[in-house]
């Protein structure tokens, strides 16, 4: 089997405007997320954003895009280089501004859609292998909140059967909009401070904004270039609980099957995990059921955390976050904090605060709306 490689990482989030900053705050103990008001017809809540006002996604996407290019000391154009970059929002906030002129104008000009067909879902991607002169596969998948895992996984086997040497893989979300808002609001899903996963006293999730991107190679290209590594991908799992819109499966046996499945891909039995990067959206049924799941599959104890309580919870971009700070994780041998616990609900080996550790290979978790599951594995080479 080849071997896939990570050897750049493009990250923007309500931490930092880069992979470096974002991981000396997550270290820190520091939280991007504050009270706003982005939209004045809704009340503050608490949100990461990244600067004052919500974020664009193009410009997130060129941002991140740029960064893993000259982490990875590339220079477009790359032709060859496949793109696969996803979003669980996409272009929504544009849409909705696109709405909300036609409702206020009470008709519908046609001059307002004039450029309708560069929001559609799947442009993002086709922006990015623009952007670096890529004119081979684009893939933009949409898979909740587990988009950015899908993304990366995707990309991975791309590399594993040969297609290319090489790709541009990751996620982006801009999901701060009225409607996304308003939306989780009605579901009570939302926190009304912070965000505070797998604490008894947690109120829901915190909307955030976010981007990363990495830049995936085969190991043998890798080796050519004489670049740096970051880690390599392992495997991953991938399955769909077929159960309910918004409601994860009760006994989580989709979601065990997705983490066997990447533990089998990878070679890997449970005792062979040292760091777990939860999906943690500090909401009453996910928490309780990935712990539930972390308990069974990993009844000898091993070090969980998520970062959302610093993020803020970045949506379908937040597996391919959790994904940089793991391979950070093992580069640095830190294991980074579970910002916001303060009282553990649960039986597991929380961190609770930045600690050296020594780590080889680290499972990073997302658990999507719709019951996607998606679980990867990583290690340091």
């Amino acid at each position: 089997m080849v071997k896939v490689c990570v050897t750049g990482i493009g990250l923007v989030s309500a931490l930092g405007g880069s992979l470096e900053d974002s991981w000396r705050n997550l270290i820190a103990g520091k939280s991007g997320i504050g009270l706003h008001q982005p939209f004045p017809e809704l009340t503050p809540l608490p949100l990461g954003l990244i600067g004052e006002q919500p974020s664009e996604l193009t410009r997130l996407t060129q941002m991140v895009v740029a960064s893993a290019l000259q982490d990875s000391g590339l220079v477009a154009p790359l032709a060859d280089c496949a793109v696969v970059i996803g979003s669980s929002r996409s272009y929504q906030a544009s849409w909705e501004m696109l709405a909300r002129q036609m409702y206020n104008a009470n008709h519908f000009p046609v001059s307002s859609f004039g450029n309708w067909l560069d929001i559609l879902p799947h442009f993002n991607a086709i922006a990015a292998a623009r952007q670096i002169g890529a004119s081979g596969i684009v893939l933009a998948p949409m898979t909740a909140c587990a988009t950015g895992i899908w993304s990366i996984a995707q990309a991975a086997m791309l590399i594993q059967t040969g297609q290319c040497q090489q790709a541009i893989a990751g996620a982006v979300e801009a999901p701060i909009t009225p409607l996304t808002l308003a939306g989780f609001q009605q579901m009570g899903a939302l926190a009304k401070t912070g965000a505070y996963p797998f604490d008894l006293h947690r109120e829901g999730l915190v909307l955030g904004e976010g981007a990363a991107v990495f830049v995936l190679e085969s190991a043998e290209f890798a080796k050519q270039r004489q670049v740096k590594v970051y880690g390599e991908i392992l495997g991953f799992g991938l399955t769909n609980d077929a159960y309910h819109s918004n409601s994860p499966e009760p006994e989580g046996k989709s979601a065990i099957a997705a983490i066997k499945q990447c533990l089998e891909r990878s070679c890997l039995s449970p005792g062979d995990i040292d760091y777990i990067h939860a999906h943690g959206t500090a909401t009453q049924l996910n928490d309780q059921i990935e712990s539930m799941v972390i308990q069974r599959l990993f009844p000898q104890g091993v070090a969980v955390s998520s970062t959302k309580g610093s993020t803020g919870h970045t949506l379908g971009a937040s597996g391919a976050l959790g994904v940089a700070f793991s391979l950070m994780a093992l580069k640095h041998q830190i294991l980074p904090p579970c910002l916001g616990l303060q009282q553990p609900e649960f039986d597991l080996d929380i961190v609770t605060a930045a600690r050296l550790s020594k780590i080889r290979q680290v499972l990073c978790l997302s658990f999507g709306f719709g019951g996607q599951n998606a679980a990867i594995a990583l290690a340091a080479l």
